[in-house]
């Protein structure tokens, strides 16, 4: 911070944007090719341009705000005003999926039988699965919670240890929700029914897995020591992002699991 005399980041030239522009447009040309000729290789290839440039873009904002001290206070009040506009932009794309649904449900057409759930739809249990991963997300929401307040006392083994349990719980959410997909009596072809359940909950799976990324790298952070009780905004943003997946999950769950049904 020697060189200037102001307590911005002005961020260096970085390759990175570019490459992760080209991943998602292969990714996204992939995914065109796969739909139509069934081939998956060039959306394989997407992922990988996706995944390296993640590696060495949050590689190079580690070693900035770690070891290089350019996160200062000033540059973290901007990096948390960018995380809770982020959020508030998620929570409008969810408000998008919900309101199609309602306006779906609440006045069904005859085209579905003027009824809801439309005709010939057999909808799920909400109290099998769908309250297993209501369980499931809450508690990751307590041991996520517990993990931060133990950060902020300088216990490092119970971050660990209840990071890692906040983890675990994400994967055991997304393989249920694979084994509630892969068992579900409809497809997203079957009427305005399936077409909203699976936008959002499938939309809200994806964010789940994001989630469990985003705490998976804030945990290999933690074994290389890169948090202190004072100094740990990646952990912060990603605790903040878990509990509004809770949140979107519980406003899912009583409204397309139960009330829905």
């Amino acid at each position: 911070m020697s060189t200037h005399n102001h307590p911005y980041h002005l961020v260096d030239y970085s390759p990175w944007p570019l490459t992760g522009a080209i991943g998602t447009m292969t990714l996204v040309t992939g995914l065109v090719n796969w739909f139509h000729n069934y081939n998956m290789n060039l959306m394989i290839l997407g992922y990988i341009i996706i995944i390296l440039t993640m590696y060495q873009w949050w590689r190079d904002i580690c070693r900035e705000g770690t070891f290089q001290g350019k996160h200062t206070i000033s540059v973290l009040k901007g990096l948390r005003w960018g995380m809770i506009l982020f959020i508030i932009s998620e929570i409008f794309f969810f408000f998008s999926f919900f309101w199609a649904f309602f306006h779906s449900s609440l006045s069904p057409n005859i085209e579905i039988g003027a009824m809801w759930p439309p005709m010939n739809i057999i909808p799920f249990n909400p109290f099998q699965i769908p309250l297993l991963n209501t369980i499931i997300l809450i508690t990751s929401g307590v041991t996520v919670t517990w993990a931060h307040h133990a950060l902020m006392e300088n216990n490092f083994s119970q971050t660990k240890q209840s990071l890692l349990i906040t983890i675990i719980l994400g994967i055991y959410f997304t393989i249920l929700q694979a084994y509630e997909y892969y068992e579900a009596p409809f497809t997203i072809a079957d009427s305005i029914y399936g077409s909203t359940f699976f936008m959002a909950t499938g939309f809200h799976g994806l964010h789940v897995i994001i989630g469990t990324i985003f705490l998976l790298t804030c945990f290999m952070r933690h074994l290389f020591n890169h948090f202190s009780n004072k100094h740990h905004f990646g952990f912060e943003a990603a605790a903040w992002y878990w509990h509004f997946v809770d949140v979107v999950w519980l406003f899912l769950y009583i409204s397309i699991y139960w009330w829905g049904n």
